[in-house]
């Protein structure tokens, strides 16, 4: 992984101090609140329901053990002994106290992590595949890249000030496990027929008040070219992006206003006089950056396949967390450990201070100190030997970190929520907890099935791309839920559809019952639900869903298109 050098280093040790200073002003009342807000947001400090929230970047999803660890000891010194990992591969801590934030900043440097810009109009944390440089299916190892865009967007005074927040990601595999076609710009990272690295650039995708999927505005992009190319697409943003209206100041919206030739066309005519320019890519830079990420010392281990293939038949629960949780390598003889932060009665994504000691433990034992965040709410041990599962398998039980649900129905994507954020307009964890606990005895029969849920339209929890989004909305000052059909990110990513009108609370378990019921009736042999849904057509799965709701808000046969 990428490991700081004097700059890096003086970088962020300048912000805490500058930081400091500026909540000392503030809180002596020498600054007003409209003059620290943009200074706080770009320290990733929210101001909640209940308390500041701090937001920690974690770039492209990668963490040392000893970062893990140092961010479990915040959890615990500061916070409320937890901390909630987001679908932006960052972790928040939601009860922290302004006046201490400086100190948790100075904490986090001492371990090259920082909070910069994880909020605010500005380019956001970069982020990727969590499987990136193990994948079987991967082309091109992203991280490098994505490195890169991190160390020339973090604090690049250009774009401080963007009209709105501003979203990156990379994919260098077949299947997309970044989401990358909602996001504000997107790389796919492939070789040309002679073998250089080239980019697929898309740019305008995004959630929210008005979901996109990224078109592709430019192929065969240079990698040397990457950081002009993102220039010119940012000073394009600059100067046709709309400031008068929040709502509206997305880039997604002027992407879909100009159409993407003609925003191609602007682009093009921006790089017409920076390519060549400063931020042009040199091949020692890109092999510098390379070498951080080379291959761990894997050593000659056997598959273990008799020992593993013993502990299957001997035990049901570990077959199943296998088959679930232990994705494909590169190397026969590993595979890739995702530990579900999903159990049954625990909000997604959070992990308590006492787990990430745990797992950073179990990342020095079995997986070279490192370990990853999916934008799941998950945490990955990307390179477990083979014959060490069992045993990772049974540290994990005894740590209640062994559930064998990942892409399962109960391993939802969801916000934090009413319960802490200000925004929401409806709470997600209760919810969450009631469809999990509804479809926890069938989950394995369903199989493949991404639940997907926020609070707000702001689609934190990635509603719109779930294969069943749940979105919560405010009705005249009470909490209601609208339910979406058909969404994905992998090859193939689709915006889901609203079904029909909003339901209440005790309502939305029951539905998605009846969802799964259909599908599991009328399903083809090894058909996901997901495909069963375009087979069968959303209308139908309306119908199940709400066929024995007679109530007067049960909704109508209609399918919209996510908040058209």
């Amino acid at each position: 992984m990428y490991i700081y050098n004097a700059i890096d280093q003086s970088i962020v040790d300048a912000r805490v101090r500058q930081f400091a200073d500026q909540t000392e002003r503030y809180l002596s009342g020498r600054i007003s609140e409209d003059e620290f807000k943009p200074l706080r947001l770009q320290n990733g400090v929210y101001v909640e329901r209940h308390s500041p929230l701090l937001r920690v970047a974690i770039p492209y999803g990668l963490l040392s053990s000893r970062q893990l660890r140092m961010l479990a000891q915040i959890g615990r010194k500061y916070d409320r002994g937890f901390g909630h990992f987001t679908t932006r591969q960052n972790i928040q801590f939601n009860w922290v106290k302004l006046e201490q934030v400086h100190e948790i900043l100075a904490d986090l440097a001492s371990v090259q992590m920082h909070a910069i810009q994880t909020s605010g109009s500005c380019i956001r944390n970069v982020t990727t595949d969590h499987l990136a440089g193990v994948a079987h299916d991967e082309r091109v190892d992203p991280r490098p890249l994505a490195e890169l865009m991190r160390q020339w967007s973090t604090l690049n005074p250009e774009f401080a000030f963007l009209p709105r927040k501003f979203k990156v990601a990379y994919n260098g595999a077949v299947e997309d496990r970044a989401a990358s076609e909602v996001h504000d710009l997107a790389f796919d990272v492939y070789r040309d027929e002679a073998g250089e690295v080239r980019l697929t650039v898309k740019v305008g995708g995004g959630q929210g008040r008005t979901p996109r999927v990224a078109p592709v505005i430019k192929t065969g992009l240079h990698w040397r070219d990457m950081l002009s190319y993102t220039e010119a697409v940012l000073r394009t943003y600059n100067r046709w992006g709309r400031r008068d209206n929040i709502y509206k100041a997305r880039i997604k919206i002027l992407v879909d206003a100009l159409g993407p030739e003609r925003f191609g066309g602007e682009v093009e005519q921006e790089f017409a006089h920076l390519q060549g320019g400063p931020a042009t890519l040199a091949a020692s830079e890109l092999e510098r950056m390379t070498a951080f990420f080379g291959a761990p010392a894997y050593h000659s281990a056997t598959t273990g396949d008799q020992d593993e293939a013993r502990h299957r038949l001997a035990d049901p629960r570990f077959n199943a967390w296998v088959k679930r949780n232990v994705a494909k390598h590169k190397r026969d003889a590993y595979g890739a450990v995702t530990i579900s932060l999903k159990p049954l009665g625990i909000a997604p994504g959070d992990a308590t201070s006492d787990q990430m000691d745990a797992v950073a433990d179990l990342a020095d034992r079995f997986s070279f100190g490192q370990i990853r965040v999916s934008h799941h709410q998950n945490l990955v041990l990307a390179d477990v030997a083979r014959s060490e599962l069992w045993t990772l398998y049974q540290a994990l039980e005894t740590l209640g970190l062994s559930e064998p649900n990942v892409g399962l129905a109960t391993d939802i994507i969801c916000c934090p929520g009413g319960d802490y954020c200000a925004l929401a307009n409806a709470k997600s964890i209760p919810v969450a907890a009631a469809v999990q606990e509804t479809l926890a005895a069938k989950a394995q029969d369903i199989g493949t099935l991404a639940i997907k849920m926020s609070g707000c339209i702001n689609a934190c929890g990635h509603h719109h791309v779930g294969h069943i989004g749940i979105l919560g909305v405010d009705k005249k000052d009470e909490e209601w839920y609208q339910i979406l059909i058909g969404g994905r990110t992998d090859t193939r990513t689709a915006l889901g559809q609203i079904v029909g009108k909003a339901i209440p609370r005790e309502a939305v378990a029951p539905t998605i019952e009846r969802m799964t019921n259909f599908y599991l009736e009328n399903r083809t042999s090894g058909e996901l639900f997901i495909d069963a849904v375009e087979r069968l057509g959303k209308t139908a799965f309306h119908d199940a869903a709400f066929q024995s709701d007679t109530s007067p808000t049960s909704p109508s046969p209609q399918i919209q298109e996510a908040n058209s």
